[in-house]
């Protein structure tokens, strides 16, 4: 279902004058993004304000939604909560609205659970849901953060089938290298779009592409097959590049050129060299089987 869905908007839920959920306006709203390469929508999220609305307003929300987009494009329907029973309950009942491809569970927020209590709520939802359950990871409004090893094991749970992820770079490379090829993972955050094409995430999850889809549609189209390989080696460079920052720079990296065989001498104080045990941890971290002195 998801497979070819990389602009997928997080919209926004409008309102009239009277504060209630405007459905004319959402509906010229999708007809224009799908028109102008949008192919997936999430409704129920951050951006539809989705605190501020009843249960009542959620489902009916949800309902007329799958009518509005009438199969032309995935949908996502927001239905977590912080509380584990609650938001089975209504994620059991959303599974019911016929046109919901799967729900998007947020990191329980204000609770702060650790990281053994987000996998049991994670699968809890999961074994209870007749939706695909795609993971929603964003420490800037849950007040914790799921470390990427939680995301990696509960990619291979049943039912868990992808990750809304907002954080660093170098965390999204290594969600797409150890999960599996099918599992998707979409950025939540617009400034990494291309970034996450590039690395071979799965696309984005966007607000900016309210107001700008036709650009980000052509910057999407306009990447070629090569990037492939990029993507691959960004990967691979990337746990590198980050061990040459494992002690102060230029430490590091100096210590690799003298190894490889251009001696660039040691580090002035206050910076001082390698010693034994970290250079040992640095090569490991690097791949390197062998110190230059084996």
């Amino acid at each position: 279902m998801f497979e070819n869905t990389d602009i997928i908007t997080a919209l926004v839920t409008p309102f009239d004058c009277h504060n209630q959920i405007n459905y004319d306006a959402l509906q010229k709203l999708v007809d224009r993004l799908l028109r102008e390469g949008g192919n997936g929508f999430l409704i129920g999220g951050t951006t539809g304000e989705t605190p501020t609305l009843t249960h009542d307003e959620k489902i009916n929300l949800y309902q007329h939604f799958v009518k509005i987009v009438a199969g032309r494009a995935p949908i996502i329907a927001g239905t977590g909560s912080n509380s584990t029973a609650a938001t089975i309950e209504f994620t059991q009942e959303v599974s019911k609205i016929d046109g919901i491809d799967a729900a998007l569970v947020v990191v329980p927020y204000y609770n702060k659970p650790d990281q053994v209590g987000m996998k049991a709520h994670f699968k809890a939802v999961a074994d209870a849901s007749d939706l695909p359950i795609i993971m929603y990871n964003i420490p800037g409004r849950t007040g914790v953060t799921m470390d990427v090893e939680t995301i990696v094991e509960l990619s291979q749970y049943p039912n868990i089938v992808g990750v809304k992820q907002c954080g660093t770079m170098p965390e999204f490379e290594e969600l797409v290298e150890k999960t599996p090829t099918d599992f998707l993972v979409y950025t939540g955050e617009d400034p990494q779009a291309l970034f996450t094409r590039t690395v071979g995430g799965s696309g984005v999850i966007s607000v900016a592409s309210h107001l700008y889809m036709p650009e980000m549609r052509e910057m999407f189209d306009a990447m070629g097959h090569y990037l492939t390989r990029a993507g691959q080696l960004q990967r691979y460079l990337t746990p590198k590049m980050q061990a040459l920052f494992m002690y102060p720079s230029p430490s590091p990296v100096k210590f690799m050129l003298s190894r490889n065989g251009l001696n660039v001498g040691g580090c002035r104080l206050p910076i001082t060299n390698l010693n034994e045990s970290e250079q040992h941890k640095l090569l490991q971290a690097l791949g390197e089987k062998e110190l230059i002195n084996d």
